[in-house]
């Protein structure tokens, strides 16, 4: 797959405790706009939504946010982006972003983001969709998820086939990289339209 047009970034409405966090969605947002390659994100101005909207913005690039209508105060909806789809709820805002992007990847994030990465995920591994879920793994921070992945497959909760499903960079250009290089796996058949997400 190497006709990235849109790719939805899931990440934290807080920068994080790390510079590194912040430096690396400013990179990975420009990474994007320089090559054509619009944003998906949830829609807000702050944390590192806000800093990759921002970078994407700032160099002409297109950001498409999806917020819900009840997170538009909490997580302060993005003005001046390309398009911000209001939606009435979470599921909405997810099954939205999804239908709009040709990949997902997961900045540093708390709670929603790891729930957000993770049902794309699933997804793939049901067939409802045949698109690249990644893992910016900046600082390491995604490094105890991957333990927990590998602890799954060793006690046969997730499939030895199924575990190449989340990809894993440590720089915003080497994830672009590892998403334009990805290839559906053979084994999965697309069983589920995505009706039944």
């Amino acid at each position: 797959m190497n006709n990235l047009k849109r790719i939805c970034v899931y990440c934290g409405s807080s920068v994080g405790a790390r510079p590194a966090y912040k430096e690396a969605a400013q990179r990975l947002g420009e990474l994007m706009a320089e090559r054509g390659i619009g944003l998906v994100f949830g829609g807000g101005c702050i944390g590192l939504m806000g800093v990759i909207a921002d970078a994407v913005l700032g160099k002409g690039g297109e950001a498409i946010g999806v917020i819900p209508q009840s997170l538009v105060r909490r997580e302060i909806g993005h003005g001046g982006v390309t398009k911000l789809h209001v939606v009435e709820t979470m599921h909405q805002r997810k099954a939205l972003m999804a239908d709009l992007s040709d990949a997902f990847i997961a900045l540093p994030g708390g709670y929603g983001t790891l729930e957000e990465i993770c049902e794309t995920i699933t997804w793939s591994q049901l067939g409802i969709q045949q698109k690249p879920c990644g893992l910016l793994n900046i600082e390491n921070y995604w490094d105890g998820m991957l333990q927990f992945l590998d602890h799954a497959v060793e006690e046969e909760f997730v499939r030895p086939e199924n575990r190449p499903l989340v990809l894993v960079a440590s720089s915003p250009e080497g994830m672009l990289e590892t998403l334009m290089d990805w290839a559906p796996p053979a084994h999965i058949e697309k069983w589920l339209d995505e009706t039944k997400r």
